[in-house]
C-alpha cells in the first residue's frame, strides 16, 4: 500500500505544478458541490456510508491482494463496484432528479427573485391573518445551515408556499397543526416538527430582557417562542412566530426574539434576510451593515413604547 502510494506522488510530481493544481481543484470543486447539494438530505447519509464502504474496501483489497496476490478477491470487488454503482443511482434517485430540475431551469446559480418575493408575500399574508384569529403558528426559514436532523422528525410536505396552506396547517384541530413548519428557498418542506426548547433564564421561569426585544418584567414566554429562540440559536435560521394569546408576531434570529412586529416590518425583515443571494446572515446582506442594527433597535423601541400585549405569549 505505502508502495503504491509513493509510485502514485511520483507519477504526480512528473506534471507540471499547475496542471496538478488545476486538477485538485476541479476535484475538490466537485466533492464540495455534492456535500452542498446533498446536505441536510437523507441521500447525505447513504453518501458518507458508500463513500465509507469504498474507501475501507479498497484499502483491504490492496493490502491483501498486494501481499498475498488474491487475484479473485480482485475480481469480485470490481463486481461489488458495479453493484454499489447500481444501489447508488437507486438511492439516490430523488436527489438526482432534483439535480436535472435544477440544471433545466434557467437560473441554475441563483434562485429566482420573482419566487422568493411571491414565497414572502404568501409567508407575510398567512402570518397576518393567524395573528388577527389569533391562530398560534411557527414557521421556521432555512438559510445556509440545513434544518435536516429536525426535518426528520416531521411529516415532509414539499409543497408549495401558499397563504391559504400554511393558514390550513395551523388551524386548530389539524393533524399537522401543532409544532412548527420549515421552509426551504420557496418550499414547504416539512410540518409537525419538533424543535428545542430554550430553557427561561431566570429562576422564576420567566425571561430577562437578554433574549427579547419588546421585553415587559415578568413576561413568560410560550413553547412556540422558546422554540423559536432555541432553534435559531443552534442555526442560522429565520423564526416567525404567531402568540396563540395575544395574536402578537414575532421574530427570532441569533437566539434573539424581536416582538410586536408589523405587516411592513415583517415583509422588510424578510426580504432583507432572504434576498436574492442565497441565505447569508442579516447583517451580511444589507449594504451597511450598522443600518441593520440600527433598524431593528428602533423597531423593538417602537415595539416597547406602545401598549404592549398580555404577559403570557
Amino acid at each position: 500500500m505505502l508502495e503504491t502510494l509513493v509510485d502514485y506522488l511520483r507519477r504526480v510530481a512528473m506534471n507540471p505544478w499547475w496542471v496538478v493544481a488545476i486538477e485538485l481543484s476541479l476535484i475538490g470543486l466537485v466533492v464540495y458541490w455534492l456535500v452542498d447539494f446533498l446536505e441536510g438530505t437523507r441521500g447525505e447519509r447513504l453518501f458518507r456510508g458508500v463513500i465509507f464502504i469504498l474507501i475501507v474496501g479498497f484499502i483491504v483489497l490492496k493490502l491483501i491482494v498486494g501481499r498475498f496476490g488474491f487475484e479473485r478477491l480482485q475480481y469480485l470487488y470490481n463486481g461489488f463496484l458495479v453493484f454499489v454503482l447500481i444501489i447508488a443511482v437507486a438511492g439516490f434517485q430523488p436527489e438526482i432528479r432534483r439535480a436535472l430540475i435544477r440544471i433545466g431551469q434557467p437560473r441554475f446559480l441563483a434562485r429566482s427573485s420573482q419566487r422568493l418575493a411571491r414565497a414572502i408575500e404568501e409567508i407575510v399574508a398567512a402570518t397576518t391573518a393567524l395573528a388577527q384569529s389569533k391562530t398560534g403558528a411557527i414557521i421556521v426559514l432555512e438559510r445556509r445551515v440545513a434544518l435536516g436532523e429536525f426535518i426528520d422528525t416531521g411529516v415532509r410536505l414539499n409543497a408549495e408556499i401558499t397563504a391559504e396552506l400554511l393558514k390550513t396547517i395551523f388551524h386548530s384541530g389539524t393533524a399537522l397543526h401543532d409544532m412548527a413548519v420549515i421552509i426551504r428557498d420557496d418550499r414547504i418542506v416539512a410540518a409537525r416538527v419538533q424543535l428545542p426548547l430554550a430553557e427561561p433564564d431566570t429562576t422564576d421561569g420567566t425571561t430577562s430582557a437578554a433574549f427579547v426585544r419588546g421585553w415587559e418584567p415578568g413576561l413568560e414566554l410560550g413553547s412556540r417562542h422558546r422554540a423559536a429562540i432555541g432553534i435559531t440559536a443552534g442555526s442560522d435560521a429565520i423564526c416567525v412566530v404567531v402568540s396563540e394569546e395575544s395574536g402578537v408576531v414575532s421574530i427570532a434570529e441569533d437566539g434573539k426574539l424581536i416582538r410586536g412586529v408589523s405587516e411592513s416590518d415583517l415583509r422588510r425583515y424578510l426580504v432583507n434576510a432572504m434576498g436574492p443571494t442565497g441565505a447569508p446572515r442579516l447583517a451580511g446582506v444589507l449594504q451597511a451593515p450598522g443600518r441593520a442594527w440600527s433598524k431593528l433597535a428602533a423597531l423593538a423601541a417602537r415595539s416597547s413604547g406602545e401598549k404592549g400585549p398580555p404577559k403570557t405569549t
